[in-house]
């Protein structure tokens, strides 16, 4: 059995369980180490079995709590040296394990599979996770889907997948102008019409369920990013927040 948890998601901060029945590995730390084992704890997650931290890339929603992870659980932090030296020097961590993109790792029963996506980051990772014949994907802060996203979508039995802005939000909102370029460019992030067409066209058959995540406070809302997803009835839609842990999903 595998359970799923968003332990944050947003741009205060993101962090990804992925566990079976003795290990489990975080994917980015975005919120505090204590932050971290309070909301998995009131999801019944046992902190004993991380066994590593995966960075997807040096912006402080997801790696703030990096070094503060690692302290308390004393695990092996997965991060590209482009990305470790791209980040602050108070959010490195002391004793960072190096990949290059499109290495496998080994932990414990899973494999990890690194990949290169789209955003303005120094060497910016998603990230698949394989245990035994199931596959959980971490695909947030992707300007544009790529070839990468597309080809390790179609493999995922689920999936916590961006679906950050809304078009005419966004369009209309508060944000600079140079701000709203950012977002909307092909290294910002995926709008929610983005993820609709990325799931209607590329979900394997095998996709159970989608957790939205990396909603915008300002730009988006629950509902709208529902309501667009509301046609794909194959597998389920599920949400993910900035104040809390999701729910924890098993399958």
């Amino acid at each position: 059995m595998l359970e799923i948890c968003a332990i944050a998601s947003g741009s205060n901060g993101n962090c990804y369980y992925i566990g079976n029945e003795n290990e489990a590995v975080l994917i980015d730390a975005g919120i505090s180490g204590k932050q971290v084992l309070a909301r998995m704890a009131e999801r019944g997650l046992s902190s004993s079995k991380i066994k590593a931290l995966f960075i997807t890339h040096e912006h402080g929603d997801h790696m703030r709590g990096a070094r503060g992870v690692e302290k308390k659980l004393q695990v092996p932090v997965y991060i590209t040296a482009k990305t470790h030296n791209g980040a602050y020097k108070n959010m490195r961590t002391n004793t960072p394990k190096h990949f290059v993109p499109g290495d496998k790792i080994t932990i414990g029963n899973f494999t990890v599979f690194t990949f290169l996506k789209n955003h303005d980051a120094s060497e910016p990772c998603s990230f698949r996770v394989r245990y035994k014949n199931k596959n959980v994907g971490v695909f947030t802060d992707i300007g544009e889907a790529c070839e990468n996203v597309k080809t390790h979508l179609q493999k995922c039995d689920a999936l916590f997948l961006e679906s950050n802005y809304d078009e005419e939000m966004l369009l209309n909102g508060s944000y600079p102008y140079f701000l709203k370029q950012r977002v909307a460019s092909e290294v910002g992030h995926l709008s929610n019409d983005q993820t609709f067409d990325l799931l209607k066209n590329h979900a394997g058959k095998n996709l159970q369920c989608v957790f939205l995540s990396h909603l915008s406070k300002e730009n988006n809302t629950p509902e709208k990013a529902m309501e667009r997803m509301k046609s794909l009835d194959s597998f389920k839609i599920k949400l993910t927040s900035r104040y809390a842990a999701s729910e924890v999903y098993r399958f």
